[in-house]
C-alpha cells in the first residue's frame, strides 16, 4: 500500500455506512484496514443491486482499500482473536453503542490493557455524557434532530423531507477521519493512546448551526436565526426556456454583469437593494425571484455561454447519469473502470485529492466476506490447524474462492 498513512494498521469494527466510509477514506490514504465482520456480514453487503450475494454496489463503494476477517465476538475465542489483533493495531474504530462494546468485553480499558498506545475511536449517535447516550441513531434521525427537514420547509418545501443522501453518515465519517489522523499526530508527539468519541448529533448540530445560528450567536439575540440566502425558496436551479441551470450571483461584479446581460446595466447603481452584500442579503428573496424571471427568457445553452463569457459562476444541472459523463471529471480521470476479481467490471472513483509526494492510490478491492480471515489470523500468530479449527466451530469464516 502507498499513501501518507502507509504503515498504520486500523481495526475496523464498523458497519452500514458512517464507519465504513470513514475507514475506506483511511484505507485510501494507505492504512492497512482490517474489516472485522460477524458471520452474517455487514448488512450493507446486500442492499441494492449486485452480481453476487454480499457484494452489492453500495458495499463496493464504501469498503474498498480493506481486508475482511470474520470473527464471532460473542464467543471467547473470537474476542481473544480480536484482542490479539488489537495488540498490534494503531487504531480501533467502532460504531455500535459503547454499551454493546462493554458487553463484548471490548471497552476501552480492556483494549488498552493489551495495547496502551491504541486509539480507541467510537463513532456513534450521541455523546455519552448526555441523556441521549443509549439511544440508537441513523442518518434520517440525525437529519431530523438537527432541523434539516424544518429548514427545507422554511425554504419553501411543501412538507418536511430528509436530504436524499446519507449526508450525516458521510459528514460524521469524515469527522472521524479528522479525529483519527489528529489522534495519530498527538500519539506521534507524546507516545500516548487515548479514547476518542465522535458523536453524530453534536457533529451535525455544529455543521448546521454554523450556517444558521445567525442572530442567536449573540446574547441577547441580535436577530433571528437562519441564513436568509440559504433559506430562499428561489435558491434552486433556475428554470430556463428549455431546462434548468445552476447560477450563483454573489459579489458586486456578478450582480452588475448579470444585469448588464439582462439589458438593465444601471440597476445595480439605481436600486438601493443592491448597495452591498448586507442589503442584498436583507432583500435576497426579492432579488432571487427577479433573477428567476430573467432566467426564463433564454435557453440553457444561451445563458451558459453568456454567463461563462462574463465569468459569472454557472454549472449544469446534472442527473446521476449525466454526471458520469461530465467533461471535467472525465479529463481528470475521476472515474476508473476496474476488473474486480469476483464482481467483474465495476466503476470506481479515484481519490479526489492530489499529493506531490505521497499520492494515495487505491490498492485493494472491496473484499468478499472473510476473504482475508486466514492471512490476518496467521499474522496474529495462529497456525493453519488452529485457523481451520476456528472455522469449523463457526468462530471465523474462510473465503471459499
Amino acid at each position: 500500500m502507498s499513501g501518507p498513512l502507509s504503515g498504520v494498521r486500523i481495526l475496523d469494527m464498523t458497519s452500514v455506512l458512517m464507519g465504513p466510509y470513514a475507514t475506506q477514506l483511511l484505507g485510501d490514504m494507505g492504512a492497512d484496514v482490517i474489516k472485522v465482520e460477524s458471520p452474517s456480514g455487514d448488512t450493507v453487503r446486500n442492499i441494492g443491486p449486485g452480481r453476487n450475494a454480499g457484494m452489492a454496489g453500495v458495499f463496493l463503494q464504501a469498503n474498498r482499500s480493506k481486508r475482511s476477517i470474520v470473527l464471532d465476538l460473542k464467543r471467547p475465542e473470537g474476542r481473544d482473536a480480536l484482542l490479539r489483533l488489537a495488540a498490534t493495531a494503531d487504531v480501533m474504530i467502532y460504531n455500535v453503542r459503547p454499551q454493546a462494546m462493554a458487553r463484548l468485553g471490548l471497552d476501552h480499558a480492556s483494549v488498552a490493557a493489551v495495547n496502551p498506545r491504541i486509539l480507541y475511536v467510537g463513532v456513534y449517535g450521541y455523546g455519552q455524557n448526555g441523556p441521549y447516550a443509549a439511544k440508537p441513531a441513523y442518518d434520517d434521525l440525525i437529519q431530523g434532530a438537527v432541523a434539516l427537514p424544518s429548514l427545507g420547509m422554511l425554504a419553501g418545501a411543501e412538507a418536511p423531507r430528509y436530504v436524499p443522501s446519507a449526508m450525516a453518515d458521510r459528514i460524521v465519517g469524515m469527522s472521524a477521519v479528522n479525529a483519527v489522523t489528529a489522534g495519530l499526530y498527538y500519539r506521534e508527539r507524546t507516545g500516548e493512546g487515548q479514547a476518542i468519541e465522535v458523536p453524530m448529533f453534536e457533529t451535525m448540530a455544529q455543521f448546521i448551526l454554523g450556517d444558521h445560528l445567525g442572530g442567536l450567536s449573540f446574547e441577547p439575540p441580535a436577530g433571528a436565526p437562519g441564513y436568509a440566502r440559504l433559506l430562499n425558496e428561489y435558491r434552486r436551479p433556475y428554470e430556463t426556456r428549455d431546462g434548468h441551470l445552476c447560477v450563483m450571483l454573489y459579489n458586486d461584479k456578478h450582480w452588475r454583469d448579470f444585469f448588464a446581460l439582462a439589458g438593465q446595466p444601471g440597476l445595480m447603481d439605481s436600486d438601493p437593494r443592491f448597495a452591498d452584500i448586507g442589503r442584498r442579503t436583507e432583500h435576497i428573496h426579492e432579488l432571487y425571484r427577479m433573477v428567476a424571471a430573467i432566467m426564463e427568457t433564454r435557453t440553457t445553452a444561451q445563458w451558459r455561454e453568456a454567463l461563462e463569457q462574463a465569468d459569472i459562476p454557472v454549472m449544469p444541472l446534472h442527473t446521476l447519469e449525466s454526471l458520469l459523463d461530465d467533461p471535467h471529471l472525465q479529463a481528470v480521470g475521476f472515474f476508473e473502470r476496474i476488473e474486480h476479481p469476483s464482481e467483474g467490471r465495476i466503476l470506481s472513483m479515484r481519490v479526489p485529492s492530489r499529493w506531490s509526494r505521497s499520492q494515495p492510490v487505491v490498492g485493494r478491492f472491496a473484499p468478499r466476506l472473510g476473504q482475508h480471515s486466514d492471512e490476518i489470523l496467521a499474522e496474529a500468530g495462529y497456525d493453519e490447524e488452529t485457523i481451520r479449527g476456528l472455522a469449523a466451530r463457526g468462530i471465523t469464516l474462510l473465503d471459499q474462492d
